[in-house]
């Protein structure tokens, strides 16, 4: 007899259906598991007998086969382990036949028999949910299961002795109920920062409409220090928002005790993060930087100084949205549509700008030009604000804390937010929230200015040697500038501040 029970192969962040097919045979005792299954899934079979073991239970001295179809799908993971064991039980009577009938299983078992949790419960969950399955899961992972829905039937056990006394009926096991990660009031903000008003102003307009920034200015200047207090004026996660990121987490294993958060990701990964590291990838095409950023901010510190090959893998991620990694076998597709946010100095001292400072290695100018071109033109014309932080004086310093911080910025932030997703909704674009994401005809009918901003903006286009790239992320950036001024219409003022916010990309280039 076979005994079959379902459970999931992980493609990015959608979880394919898996038969697992368990048969007890005559025959010389062995116990095999086909089905394309790596080093972990392979090693199962030796933490399947001693959970099993230390249940009460023995394995018989048959031959045991283990197929996990469709066997062309590459299997990988310890979450194979519960439902290989489950199936087991069945097939030699420790639980009833049909005890896990329109289940879907996972979950990684230790030698005492305990459950331990696995990474991808609530991509497994919704899957599970959209076929009108339940789910049984470690017990750890219960509450991050229960976001997939209030009505499917989730069993969170803790080993497999519960399981057991679960399906016998001497024991019952209550259904999880969702939990949320407490946030503490965040430590972090604005009025810690003394000076850089402009600066502030440009971090503004980047958390209003998605846009990507860049800021230049010698050590010191309180660049780092802007971008970590980013966070505090960004809204919180809406609930697709909140699913899609909490998704790309469960996948990576990088959600504490089942607990999902609504603050947005903010990821800041070392200059020497290697490509994989980034942008995803490995041996098992697991999430990237760029991926747990979704929704959130990926901020990279001395931009310079990664690799540039690196650097120019995110082109592709920051235009489209999505990072599709490929290998010989199988093709990954994760979601990356984030902020990006870069801060680097403008030479490699750093003192380029600093006035009476003359650099040996050749003209200030010049040597500026020589740093900042380790940067491709191509990233750098997807980068929306490009802003330089002057460093801070002492008399900047001994001024009082400002008068405006995280609250009153963060209130400005999500009312023009919330515009933007009033009109994309009545456009019918339910994929669109900001204007960082408008395309196409539908930028030119939002963004379309009046009569002195189209002279001016044709000027400029041609001054400034603008792409048809920077052109619209040009009007990107007016589009929102009208949005926080609570205007219907874009004006000449708000594509005069959008085009001062990329003269410096100008700047460089026609020094180098």
């Amino acid at each position: 007899m076979v005994q079959r029970v379902s459970t999931v192969a992980f493609e990015g962040i959608e979880a394919r259906a898996v038969d697992v097919q368990v048969g007890v045979a005559p025959g010389l005792p062995a116990f095999i598991i086909v089905g394309l299954p790596d080093k972990a899934v392979s090693e199962a079979r030796e933490r399947v007998r001693g959970a099993l073991v230390a249940s009460g239970l023995a394995l018989p001295a048959r031959r045991i086969i283990v197929n996990l179809a469709p066997a062309d799908l590459p299997k990988e993971g310890s979450h194979y382990d519960l439902p290989i064991a489950i199936g087991l039980m069945a097939a030699i009577g420790a639980i009833p036949h049909d005890a896990v009938a329109g289940f879907t299983v996972l979950g990684e078992l230790g030698l005492d028999g305990s459950i331990a949790a696995v990474a991808g419960v609530l991509p497994a969950a919704i899957g599970a949910n959209s076929r009108g399955e339940g789910l049984i899961c470690p017990f750890a992972c219960g509450p991050e299961a229960a976001w997939a829905s209030p009505e499917m039937e989730i069993i969170a056990a803790q080993s497999l002795i519960q399981l057991a006394n679960h399906f016998k009926g001497t024991q019952v096991l209550s259904r999880p109920a969702p939990k949320v990660r407490e946030i503490e009031d965040a430590p972090l903000d604005l009025k810690d920062i003394k000076g850089q008003e402009s600066a502030k102003r440009a971090l503004e307009i980047a958390a209003a409409g998605g846009h990507n920034l860049l800021m230049v200015g010698p050590p010191g200047a309180g660049k780092s220090m802007l971008a970590a207090r980013l966070p505090s004026i960004l809204p919180p996660l809406a609930p697709q928002e909140l699913l899609e990121v909490s998704m790309v987490a469960s996948v990576a294993g990088e959600i504490a005790e089942g607990a999902l958060s609504s603050r947005r990701p903010f990821r800041s990964p070392h200059h020497s993060a290697s490509m994989a590291a980034l942008v995803g990838g490995g041996l098992r095409a697991k999430p990237g930087e760029v991926s747990l950023a979704h929704h959130g901010v990926l901020f990279l510190d001395e931009f310079p100084e990664f690799q540039a090959h690196v650097l120019d893998a995110l082109r592709q991620p920051i235009e489209t949205g999505e990072v599709l990694i490929s290998r010989a076998n199988h093709r990954v597709t994760y979601p990356s549509r984030l902020m990006l946010v870069a801060a680097m100095n403008p030479c490699r001292c750093g003192r380029a700008n600093e006035p009476g400072f003359s650099c040996n290695r050749g003209p200030n100018p010049r040597c500026a030009a020589d740093y900042q071109a380790r940067i491709s033109g191509p990233l750098m014309d997807r980068i929306d604000l490009h802003i330089e932080v002057p460093a801070v004086s002492a008399a900047d310093l001994i001024l009082p804390p400002p008068a405006e911080g995280s609250r009153e910025v963060g209130a400005r932030v999500a009312a023009a937010r919330e515009l933007q997703a009033r009109r994309y909704a009545a456009l019918g674009l339910a994929g669109v929230r900001t204007n960082a994401q408008a395309q196409g005809p539908v930028l030119e009918a939002i963004a379309t200015p009046d009569g002195a901003g189209l002279k001016l903006l044709r000027d400029a286009a041609e001054a400034m040697r603008l792409s048809a790239r920077g052109y619209h992320r040009v009007l990107r950036v007016a589009r929102t500038l009208a949005d926080l001024d609570g205007a219907e219409n874009v004006g000449r003022i708000h594509l005069a501040e959008a085009l001062s916010y990329r003269t410096l990309v100008d700047e460089v280039r026609r020094a180098a």
